[in-house]
């Protein structure tokens, strides 16, 4: 036996080849569950209407949460569900057309949903998330881009660890079956989506 393999030996058994080895090993990290703060959640739409100019929009009610790995930049699954019937576009009468069966048909179809499938990160803070959009009562896979902004403990209030992101997607919502005014070009068929949104790790909540 050689100096080497037995100083190795020797190392083993002391326990301190044990200690070192294990020390070496990383931390396996396990995602953590983010709940969407509501009071900090914002989702606009946009569509053109008859060329002339944007209507934008949102929906006021919202709820979901997600699982991320911020460590090695994973998300894992999440889900976000709009209530159909807060559309709000700041007009009353289009507001009520908006739930009216031309469009999104809110008496039948109360929920919006969109659960993510895949993840794809594109940098150090940004990814793509890939997830099925559920839209009167049909599914389509979709496409959006997301920027993690920030991740640290709230500087106010509730203080638990928060990340903040935006988001950008485009559809096309003749795939899910709205096709009032595509034809005459009356309304758009192209609606431009973006979010803001904070959400805050579930064990901070729950302390």
């Amino acid at each position: 036996m050689n100096v080497a393999t037995g100083n190795r030996r020797l190392l083993f058994r002391s326990g301190l080849g044990a200690a070192v080895f294990g020390m070496a090993l990383p931390a396996l990290a396990e995602p953590e569950t983010y709940v969407v703060d509501d009071e900090h959640f914002s989702m606009t739409f946009e569509v053109q209407h008859i060329g002339y100019a944007p209507v934008m929009g949102m929906f006021r009610d919202v709820e979901g949460q997600f699982d991320y790995d911020e460590q090695n930049n994973t998300l894992t699954s999440g889900q976000l569900t709009f209530d159909s019937k807060s559309v709000f576009t700041n007009h009353d009468k289009r507001d009520d057309h908006l739930r009216s069966k031309d469009f999104l048909s809110s008496s039948k179809y109360p929920e919006i949903t969109f659960s993510v499938t895949d993840f794809e990160s594109t940098g150090e803070n940004t990814g793509v998330v890939t997830g099925d959009l559920t839209l009167l009562g049909q599914t389509r896979p979709v496409d959006v881009n997301i920027t993690l902004n920030k991740a640290a403990e709230y500087p106010i209030g509730h203080e638990d660890y928060t990340l903040g992101m935006t988001a950008e997607a485009t559809i096309k919502r003749s795939e899910w079956g709205m096709t009032y005014g595509v034809g005459n070009d009356l309304v758009g068929d192209e609606v431009k989506l973006r979010f803001g949104f904070e959400a805050v790790r579930e064990s901070g909540w729950f302390d």
